[in-house]
């Protein structure tokens, strides 16, 4: 046994196997791949509902003032308004619901991200 084998063996007392290694590297960058994946999804999902709901707003905010301005009494208009209201608070209620949803999907995924690297992902 020569004297770097000898060296070598004391600085490693253990086998190496370098295809085991390779595809445990393999198998985390996949976890860590597919969790951001995943969280890209959930962005785009949110994203997708969001500009949804903008443009809902948007409609609503045009059908209340179209509703106003045919409203010929007081009574009327208000009784446009009390409906506008009512479903606008409704909306905010479940607009906030969902920002609660989002943001915990995206802190699930993301704390798997970083939990302890790509391994946390798996």
């Amino acid at each position: 046994m020569s004297e770097t084998q000898t060296h070598t063996e004391k600085a490693f007392p253990f086998s190496f196997d370098t295809s085991e290694f390779a595809a445990l590297g393999k198998k985390r960058m996949e976890a860590f791949v597919n969790a951001q994946t995943e969280l890209l999804d959930e962005i785009q999902e949110a994203n997708r509902h969001w500009m949804d709901r903008f443009q809902s707003e948007a409609n609503l905010a045009s059908e209340y003032a179209s509703n106003l301005s045919g409203a010929r009494t007081i009574p009327d208009a208000m009784a446009v308004s009390r409906d506008w209201a009512t479903r606008y608070f409704q909306r905010l209620a479940e607009d906030g619901k969902h920002f609660a949803d989002d943001t915990r999907k995206f802190m699930e995924t993301g704390a798997r991200l970083l939990a302890n690297g790509p391994a946390a992902a798996a």
